[in-house]
């Protein structure tokens, strides 16, 4: 393995935990794996973070928000660096996800980066060789179409897919429930001795940390299922009766992913909505 280097910005929030995390690979020829916002003093903290000779190779992105690729620019305009990543923002969606965007599903003002263009694209399975280093890209949409993980000698640079810290948030149309579970089965196949996420500390039990987030994820699922039961609701309405706990300013986050998880069900016949899928429909068990 490379030399390893861990930047975090100072951008911390209910949403980011500690900050995000930048992570520097490889020694002499560096790539930097997620930028992290738009802030001049996080910019210079990455510099800083280089020994004298080396260089900003390459700058690896695993999705497009704005916690994540803001300084993307500014950090390629200093180093001259090409940028990676699947795509642009909206790319990546499964058909499902990309015809309710079309018939007017929103997000919910997650951030995204409408801006960001990476110089080259990345598929799923594409090695990136860099200083001697062998990067791997990984596709995991779930948190975003065109999310991807990077993996380099055993360790797995998870982005948003999978934190230690919390959960992930999947809000549809640019989050895919179905497609996050199934990402999340992809990732626990490979034994890994590490995973480095986008936000939160190292986490050294990576298929402990999955099978812990794919848990979650069932046991939501059944949760909403039972309450559809007793009585029909919207995702907001759900999420008043599940997330009992949760603090009033995170609960449109938590309606989010409670839709994420009705739309999953219904593409499974286990809920019916009532009309075309926005964040208003109500919502009925079968």
């Amino acid at each position: 393995m490379g030399r390893l280097r861990h930047v975090r910005a100072a951008n911390p929030s209910a949403m980011t935990g500690t900050g995000t995390n930048s992570w520097l690979l490889g020694q002499g020829q560096v790539a930097v794996i997620d930028p992290g916002p738009d802030d001049a003093n996080h910019l210079a903290a990455l510099l800083a973070a280089l020994d004298p000779g080396e260089e900003i190779a390459a700058i690896l992105v695993t999705h497009a928000h704005l916690d994540h690729s803001a300084l993307v620019p500014r950090l390629a305009q200093a180093t001259g660096a090409p940028v990676y990543a699947f795509g642009r923002a909206e790319e990546g969606r499964s058909a499902l996800m990309q015809r309710l965007a079309d018939q007017g599903l929103r997000g919910g003002g997650e951030g995204i980066d409408s801006t960001f263009a990476p110089n080259h694209r990345l598929a799923d399975g594409q090695v990136l060789t860099l200083g001697g280093l062998e990067i791997e890209t990984i596709h995991t949409p779930g948190h975003m179409g065109g999310h991807l993980a990077f993996a380099c000698d055993g360790q797995l640079f998870s982005g948003d897919h999978a934190m230690g810290w919390a959960t992930t948030l999947v809000s549809p149309p640019d989050g895919d429930m179905g497609a996050y579970m199934a990402s999340l089965e992809k990732l626990a196949a490979r034994g890994w001795r590490q995973m480095l996420p986008g936000h939160g500390p190292a986490v050294d039990d990576v298929a402990q940390r999955l099978s812990e987030l794919a848990t979650h994820r069932r046991a939501r699922e059944v949760q909403i299922r039972a309450t559809l039961a007793q009585t029909p609701g919207t995702a907001t309405e759900v999420a008043a009766r599940l997330y009992t706990d949760t603090p009033p300013a995170l609960l449109p986050a938590a309606a989010r992913n409670v839709l994420a998880h009705l739309i999953d069900l219904t593409t499974r016949n286990l809920a019916i909505p009532e009309g075309e899928i926005t964040a208003q429909t109500r919502f009925t068990a079968p």
